[in-house]
Order: structure tokens, then C-alpha cells, then sequence
């Protein structure tokens, strides 16, 4: 009797789709279940005195305590990193947690990061409000495509830019590969927010970046139950050569043991945020909560692909109706950021987009009380289509300015386009325009 083939354990070189199934899973020997069990354990036995101790110090990657690695946490981290490409992966408590971990390790109190000023609102607020309270100053470039205003922000002490894929709620698309080389001739890594285009549409570790973070919450789990965060270390920074002081990734934690850099090579970022920030400030993740998140990434590509088909139908009909004034999509080609849109995501530049009503305030109100599918509610990337009206609930905090130079008007909806039938969508759209008028 010939003996049965064992199951791949390593995803290298398979697709896409793939890999979004089966990466990251370890085989459940004990009882074989298919499924990756619920690990429900805040901590984990150790063999001998000596394990404890290694374990500690890093030099053993075995289980220790959840708040750093999970057994059911770990196959989310591994499935994320194949998919974005990266060398490994955290996932914490949510993407605002996602993100204050990956920057906070690299900036600390007297230094400095750039950003660029569209990006979700609850990112600018951790920045003006927690960051500044912190210590750390973040400022912002206005027009992306100008190398020299990035140049004239960054100096001896800034440790990072920030940026987004797909900007939210304007979809004013970022050339990712262009910022990269900005930051590296400064010597500072690139951490993108990839949340909207998620890695079915773009991996900006492919086009330059160091640092990917999400907000699990939305396309990555999908369906609007899950509350989670994740950052993807791309293994491309070379923290040691960098003129700039990278001390929680580069000087050794423990005394008489390696750095995180001499450790692990790498994927030194990623073990950084594992035993350090991470470790420290303790946003850890549910393994209920991973579970869900390593659930909705085996459908990612199937609901992608409904969201954005839907969300360039729904765009393409509002351009053309008479309620409304204008409508921010990449996708179109009245947008000014059209052909990058079209280069680095054939003109599908996700499914969260903007659009004008005409009448202001008061239309835009008529409007939004009038919607009977889609869903008055915060939150993106649900299977569920969402409507916002951003001057009066995102943006509410900022000043008139700042919201007229993100572009922030009265009459502006968000939209978030589900997985519901195209055609039923644009029927509430418009009962809701034409209660609008």
C-alpha cells in the first residue's frame, strides 16, 4: 500500500487565491480538524527552567503569552504576509492600534513624521491630538506629486512618512511608488495604509514601500462583525544603515542578547512590534476576533471583485444624473488622478468613493434621510452598502479650513458600495437624489 501524500505547508509561488485559502495553516495534528481551531489561552506551558527563560528573551519563538503571538492569531499574520508580500506580520486590537504601534516604533517624542493631509479622518485625529500629546509631530504635504514640498518637511529628525493607497473619503489616488523614492533618498521608511485597495488590488511593498497597515475590519474581514488591525513588515529597510536612529529595532532589548536586527533579519520590524510596542501597550487581538479576520481573507478576491464592479457601475451613473454636482472616483476619467488610477489599478480604484448633491447641507440631508438600502452608518468595506456625510460626523472636529482644503464640503456623501445587486443600489440612490432636489 503506498503512503498518502502530506498536504503543502508552504505557499511560495502558488496564486493569489490560493493562498488566501490555505496560507499560514499549520496541520492540526491532535484531532485533524481542517478549520484552524479557537485558541482561547492567555498563556502557554513551558517544558524546562531553560525554555521559560528563552522565551523570554526572544531566542525561542515559541508560544508565550497571547498578547504578543496566538496560535490562531499566527495563521491570520502568515496568510497576510503572503499576501502582501511581506517578510511577516502582527495583528492587534484595530487599524487605529495597527497603526499607532508601527509608528510609535519608530518615532518617539522630539521627532517627527510626514504624512500626506487626505487620509482618514481617525488617523489625523491620533496624529493632531495622541501623537502631538505624545511628543511626536506629524505634518502634511498637500500635493503628493510635489517632491519639493515633501522636501521642505522632512529633516534630521523625522523617522517615517505616512500615506494611503486609496484616500477615504476622496479617492484621491497616491502614487505609491513615487513616495517611495522620495523616502528613500531621505533614508526613512514608507508605511501605507492599504485598507480600501487592500492587496487583491495593490501590494505597495511592490511598488517601494517598507511598512504595510490595515484596519482588518473592513475588506479583510468583510462583513462588518469584526473589530481588528494588522501591520505587514515588508523586510525591505535596512535599519541599521540608515543615518537615522532606529533604536527600538537596532539595540539589543536584553543585555548579553542579539538586537531584533542580528535576531531576525528580515522580519526585525515585525519582532520589534511583538516583543516590544506591542508587548508593552498591549493591544492584542482576540483569537475569536483572528479567527474571523483569517475567515474573511479566504473570500477576499470573490468579494472584491463584486464590491469594485458595483462601485464603478454606481459611479459611472451618478456622473450622469442631475442631482449631482461631482463625484470623486479614480475610476473616472473626469478625476484628475484618472490615469494613475488606471496604471496601478486598472481603473478600479476601490469601492469607497465620494459624491456632491446638489443643494448643500439641506440636500445633502434630504438625501441621507431618504435612503431605505443603504445602511446610515459609520464604518467601510462591509458586505452591507454604507452612506456618510462627512462635514457632520468624520470631519466634524476639524475646522472650517481644513475641511475645505481636504475637500470636505456640505454637500459631500461617502458611500461605501456591499455586495448587494448594482442595479437595486442606484434605485435607492435615486428616490434618495430625487427627495434631495
Amino acid at each position: 500500500m503506498s503512503e498518502a501524500a502530506q498536504p503543502h505547508v508552504e505557499w511560495d509561488g502558488f496564486g493569489f487565491q490560493t493562498r488566501q485559502v490555505h496560507a499560514g495553516e499549520v496541520e492540526d495534528l491532535t484531532h485533524g480538524s481542517r478549520i484552524t481551531p479557537v485558541h482561547l489561552s492567555a498563556a502557554y506551558r513551558f517544558s524546562s527552567f531553560q525554555e521559560a527563560t528563552d522565551r523570554f528573551a526572544g531566542a525561542d519563538l515559541g508560544h508565550l503569552y497571547s498578547r504578543n503571538l496566538n496560535p490562531t492569531n499566527q495563521v491570520a499574520e502568515r496568510r497576510l504576509a503572503s499576501l502582501e508580500g511581506g517578510s511577516g506580520a502582527i495583528v492587534v486590537g484595530s487599524g487605529q492600534a495597527a497603526i499607532t504601534i508601527a509608528l510609535l516604533a519608530v518615532a518617539g517624542s522630539g521627532e517627527h513624521i510626514v504624512s500626506t493631509a487626505s487620509i482618514y479622518s481617525g488617523t489625523r485625529v491620533l496624529f493632531d491630538r495622541t501623537f502631538a500629546r505624545m511628543g511626536v509631530t506629524v505634518e502634511y504635504v498637500w500635493n503628493p506629486d510635489d517632491e519639493a514640498e515633501w522636501d521642505s518637511l522632512i529633516r534630521p529628525e523625522t523617522k517615517a512618512i505616512f500615506t494611503e493607497t486609496l484616500p477615504n473619503p476622496k479617492n484621491d489616488v497616491v502614487d505609491i511608488a513615487a513616495v517611495a523614492r522620495i523616502a528613500k533618498r531621505h533614508g526613512i521608511p514608507l508605511v501605507v495604509d492599504n485598507t480600501i485597495a487592500t492587496p487583491f488590488l495593490i501590494r505597495p511593498i511592490e511598488h517601494g514601500a517598507d511598512i504595510v497597515v490595515h484596519s482588518a475590519t473592513k475588506f479583510l474581514s468583510g462583513h462588518g462583525a469584526n473589530l481588528a488591525g494588522a501591520v505587514v513588515d515588508g523586510g525591505t529597510f535596512d535599519w541599521v544603515a540608515s543615518d537615522r536612529s532606529y533604536p527600538a529595532i537596532t539595540e539589543t532589548p536584553i543585555t548579553s542578547y542579539a538586537s531584533y536586527v542580528e535576531a531576525f533579519g528580515p522580519r526585525a520590524f515585525e519582532f520589534s512590534l511583538r516583543f516590544g510596542i506591542a508587548n508593552d501597550t498591549g493591544p492584542a487581538l482576540s483569537p475569536l476576533n483572528g479567527f474571523l479576520l483569517q475567515q474573511g481573507m479566504e473570500t477576499l478576491s470573490v468579494r472584491m471583485r463584486q464590491h469594485l464592479a458595483s462601485a464603478r457601475t454606481i459611479a459611472e451613473w451618478l456622473e450622469k444624473h442631475d442631482a449631482v454636482e461631482s463625484v470623486d472616483y479614480a475610476g473616472l476619467p473626469s478625476h484628475p488622478q484618472h490615469a494613475l488610477a488606471v496604471r496601478d489599478y486598472g481603473g478600479l480604484s476601490g469601492s469607497v468613493f465620494s459624491f456632491t448633491v446638489r443643494g448643500g447641507r439641506d440636500g445633502a440631508e434630504r438625501f441621507f434621510d431618504a435612503l431605505r438600502l443603504f445602511s446610515r452608518m459609520t464604518n467601510i468595506g462591509d458586505t452591507r452598502s454604507m452612506a456618510l456625510h462627512p462635514a457632520t460626523t468624520t470631519h466634524l472636529g476639524f475646522t472650517q479650513e481644513t475641511r475645505d482644503r481636504l475637500g470636505i464640503g456640505d454637500g459631500l456623501i461617502r458611500l461605501s458600495i456591499g455586495l448587494e445587486d448594482a442595479d437595486d443600489l442606484i434605485a435607492d440612490l435615486d428616490q434618495a437624489l430625487r427627495a434631495a432636489g
